[in-house]
């Protein structure tokens, strides 16, 4: 999604393009106890936690669309959340994220297409220790960690910056983010923020959102500041990973602990409806096709990737890949997205094009590949070991094992810096 300023097209009727892409896919039709309202930050790390030991000793196309609008930023500073936006037509979607042309959103996000700042950084990876409270700093050329540091309590993620010139250690418990330049190294005094369960940021680059999972809230603030701007309060528990639309106009985030999406108007900063996968669902990373047609989102319960429309916002399939299915990444020609099945120590490999799982690569002697991502060159899948201390470099080509490389305890949303693209997004590196 370029930036744009488009405020003005965000309140513009959509009714004239109703007809546009009219075609229709055929529908398809933390435990159950996880899910209660008592939900709190305390209970979600202990549960955590316990999914983390007892993991250990268990582990066995292209679409005619065009970028119609760019994400529009709201200022309100009002701390309760409006009620989901009624009435939100089909047509309004389609109109706001189709139009005449062919889009990859990927486009800017091949081998080497690096910005000049993302080019002054090192390639390293770095690993956030839920367990430990730590950063390992981790060299791509040499597969040894070059560098260790404490942090907050509870690091979940670790996030670019909009602007590519920062990243954030998202200190879920610990109520900060730590800065980390990624030229230098250096990591300077926490940023006070609450429940950073997750870091993105809109397209546009005028709102960070910061998933506050245990409040169950996203919180609109300032890119720079960190400053809260607006805090919208979701009814689902267990919100933690988004994407955008093509446009940027709306993004689908994961309720891990209700089984739901919820869809949110960006520019207004208000949720638009909840969108149901099915009970004792626990839906994880999500991440659009290259088209912008549908949503990928992965379901570690049911083991597999739900597809969900990204114009109607509904499912429309559902795909098989295995046990514990997490974290999603395109590779560098957005042809095949890497599915990490945590609890069968897999990698799936899904076609774009034709929406089928085409390989599965096993990691031998016993694996938890959870997040990551892959190097700029496009030949390295990165995964953190989440049950096993650990972190695999993955050939992208043949799924071999190359490196396996011990760290601190409980390693989560890695890092894979610096990476292609024109901006961030967020999360371990979701860049456009």
């Amino acid at each position: 999604m370029a930036r744009q300023s488009a405020s003005s097209l965000c309140e513009a009727p959509f009714g004239a393009a109703a007809s546009v892409w009219r075609a229709e896919e055929d529908e398809l039709d933390c435990e159950n106890e996880r899910a209660g309202h008592g939900w709190n930050l305390n209970g979600r790390a202990d549960c955590r936690r316990s999914l983390i030991q007892s993991g250990a000793m268990r582990r066995t196309l292209p679409i005619l669309l065009t970028v119609a609008l760019a994400g529009c930023g709201g200022s309100s500073n009002h701390a309760a959340s409006p009620k989901p936006t009624p009435g939100r037509s089909t047509s309004a979607t389609a109109a706001s994220d189709l139009g005449a042309g062919r889009v990859d959103v990927y486009a800017h996000t091949h081998a080497g297409m690096l910005t000049a700042a993302a080019k002054r950084a090192p390639a390293r990876v770095y690993v956030p220790n839920s367990e430990s409270d730590s950063v390992d700093v981790i060299s791509q050329r040499t597969f040894k960690i070059i560098d260790h540091f404490a942090v907050g309590d509870l690091p979940q993620h670790v996030t670019p910056s909009h602007d590519m010139r920062r990243l954030y250690v998202d200190n879920d418990r610990g109520n900060s983010l730590t800065p980390i330049n990624p030229v230098t190294g250096h990591h300077g005094k926490p940023i006070p923020v609450d429940d950073p369960y997750n870091l993105y940021f809109t397209p546009d680059g005028r709102r960070a959102i910061v998933v506050a999972e245990a409040l169950r809230r996203l919180d609109f603030r300032d890119p720079h500041s960190m400053r809260l701007r607006h805090s919208l309060h979701v009814d689902c528990p267990g919100v933690d990973h988004l994407d955008f639309t093509a446009s940027g106009r709306y993004l689908l985030a994961s309720c891990e602990f209700s089984g739901q999406m919820v869809e949110v108007d960006v520019a207004r900063e208000r949720v638009v409806k909840y969108v149901p996968l099915r009970v004792g669902a626990m839906p994880q990373d999500v991440k659009l096709s290259p088209d912008g047609r549908r949503f990928y989102v992965a379901d570690m319960a049911s083991g597999g990737l739900w597809m969900v429309d990204a114009k109607k916002m509904r499912k429309t399939g559902f795909l098989p890949t295995g046990k514990g299915a997490h974290g999603l990444y395109p590779d560098r020609r957005a042809t095949r997205l890497f599915v990490s099945n945590r609890d069968e120590g897999t990698i799936s490999v899904v076609s774009f094009a034709k929406r089928r799982v085409m390989k599965k690569w096993h990691l031998p002697g016993g694996a938890s590949p959870d997040m990551g991502g892959v190097s700029a060159d496009g030949r390295i899948l990165w995964l953190s070991g989440r049950y096993d201390a650990e972190v695999y470099a993955i050939s992208t080509r043949t799924g071999r094992l190359l490196h396996r490389i011990p760290v601190g305890l409980g390693p989560h949303g890695m890092a894979v810096w610096p990476q292609p693209g024109r901006y961030s997004l967020g999360h371990t590196g979701n860049t456009r």
